[in-house]
């Protein structure tokens, strides 16, 4: 039934699971749920929202991503990257964790899922591409380094304002260093270098749950040391409620676009670039158009149960693949692990100190920091590590979704430098000029072959075109104008094997008799 399964796609592999399979899942399920509690609530923190929306959002919209996703190894969720988007963007607009923050976050999230599902419905997953691996890495080093700075301050037991860039938040963080509280630094400390033994120790235990456990009981033990320290505001155990979205105010949707759609791409090319890498471990063909689909279903559904914008998480992807997960479904168990604990364990989020939290949230950014990618970069193309460069110290300059834009535009500027000057090789035959043209005759590319072709000594130009893949209309016209030159001048212009689709698109200015241009096989 291939028109079910494309509106429900889970259908095509649900019933092939089994009771040893689905067991499997559920093991690997509670793994995954164990590692996203701490990062659900360190991420609804960074993103200015209260602590129980990162477990929202980690139930609702990773079970739609699951099912409608292509990937049988990725789970979404929270990531820091978009909770610090979404903070720079809804920041201005409204009071942190405040209730319409809230609203306006969620509505947020559905245009941004709505933006990605339109992509995954006109098939222009290839769009997501133009975002290049630079770019995702620049923004990535220079978000980690603004997450930090906006954590230091909760860190110190300091009471600042929170500020859009990293530079402001650096200012006012160096005005107010006299003030730290002593109590809130050591326990902040204390998560942080308990958090990084673990991983550098005992990589596969659950370390940032340890160490939140661990520090928090100590802050119990000991209320004359630590009674003052702020902790976590408490909420109610429930499962996701139900969040109504001003979808009819016009005014708010358009201001809300832009960000939006920044957001939404950010999240695709996260998502893609995780699961295409598990793609090539797992040896499974991931369908990008439906894997869109299914991210922008997820980012639509998920704010009606108030979990905000969710995207890829490379940790608990990654955990998911090499724990044996069998399908998606450990991915929903994980999701349902998640909303048992949200249900009853609330009560124990309340005593989790905010500087404890603060120090697990920058283990989360020197996790970021992916400094082996850097160094690859830098070898393999300096053109690509300036894109990587711009790009980051944009994230630190400017808000973050203008900083994505300039990643993009950085990105499409050296690519079309790099293309606008396709590959050639020149030599003399007798009389004959002979260029050997690698690549596509296109508007950017084609003054660059004219002055070339112009330069040429003699009146015989012939053209190697059999690695020309891609003309268009100003390299028509091009090609076109510089034949009569040459023949006025008593010359000639010829391609030899030239593909079908060049000579048909030559031929078709002037048709095949009035082309000035000669073909050879």
């Amino acid at each position: 039934m291939p028109r079910l399964t494309r509106l429900l796609p889970f259908l095509a592999w649900l019933p092939r699971q089994n009771r040893r399979s689905l067991a499997q899942d559920l093991l690997v399920g509670l793994s995954g749920a164990i590692l996203a509690l701490p990062q659900s609530i360190a991420y609804a923190l960074i993103a200015g929202l209260p602590a129980e929306y990162g477990l929202y959002a980690a139930i609702v919209p990773v079970v739609v991503a699951c099912l409608w996703g292509s990937s049988w190894h990725l789970i979404c969720g929270p990531t820091a990257a978009i909770s610090i988007v979404l903070y720079a963007s809804i920041g201005p607009l409204a009071v942190s964790g405040s209730a319409d923050y809230v609203t306006l976050v969620l509505l947020l999230t559905f245009l941004a899922g709505v933006f990605q599902w339109l992509l995954g419905l006109l098939r222009f997953g290839t769009v997501v591409n133009f975002v290049s691996q630079s770019v995702v890495l620049g923004f990535t080093l220079g978000a980690a380094v603004v997450i930090a700075l906006g954590q230091l301050p909760s860190l110190l037991g300091l009471d600042l304002p929170s500020e859009n860039t990293a530079l402001r938040s650096l200012q006012a963080l160096l005005s107010h260093a006299g003030e730290v509280d002593g109590p809130s630094l050591a326990l902040g400390l204390a998560t942080l270098l308990l958090g990084l033994a673990f991983k550098l120790l005992r990589p596969r235990w659950p370390g940032l749950l340890i160490s939140l456990v661990t520090v928090s009981l100590v802050a119990w033990l000991l209320p004359d040391w630590f009674g003052q320290v702020p902790r976590v505001p408490a909420f109610s155990g429930q499962l996701p409620p139900l969040s109504p979205l001003p979808l009819l105010d016009v005014e708010l949707i358009l201001r809300l676009l832009p960000s939006a759609v920044a957001v939404g791409m950010l999240g695709l090319v996260t998502s893609l670039s995780i699961a295409r890498s598990l793609s090539a471990r797992s040896e499974q063909l991931v369908d990008a158009d439906r894997e869109i689909r299914g991210q922008g279903l997820s980012n639509m559904v998920g704010p009606l149960f108030s979990g905000y914008l969710s995207a890829g998480s490379f940790t608990r992807s990654g955990l998911n693949l090499d724990a044996g997960a069998r399908s998606p479904m450990a991915g929903v168990f994980s999701a349902l692990w998640v909303g048992l604990f949200a249900l009853v364990g609330a009560g124990l989020i309340a005593h989790l100190p905010i500087p404890a939290m603060a120090g697990s949230i920058l283990l989360i950014c020197w996790g970021l920091l992916d400094l082996r990618a850097v160094r690859a970069l830098f070898r393999v193309s300096r053109s690509e590590f300036l894109v990587m460069a711009l790009t980051a110290a944009a994230t630190l300059l400017l808000e973050l979704q203008t900083a994505i834009y300039a990643g993009v535009l950085a990105s499409l500027f050296f690519y079309l430098k790099r293309t606008s000057r396709p590959r050639l090789q020149q030599c003399r035959d007798g009389e004959v000029d002979v260029l050997r043209v690698g690549g596509s005759i296109f508007f950017g590319a084609a003054h660059y072959l004219q002055v070339r072709l112009q330069r040429c000594q003699g009146p015989h130009v012939v053209i190697e075109a059999q690695q020309i893949n891609f003309i268009d209309y100003s390299g028509v016209d091009m090609l076109h104008r510089e034949a009569r030159r040459l023949q006025r001048a008593g010359g000639s212009l010829t391609l030899r094997r030239a593909p079908v689709q060049v000579v048909e698109e030559l031929q078709k200015l002037e048709g095949a008799a009035g082309c000035p241009i000669l073909f050879e096989s």
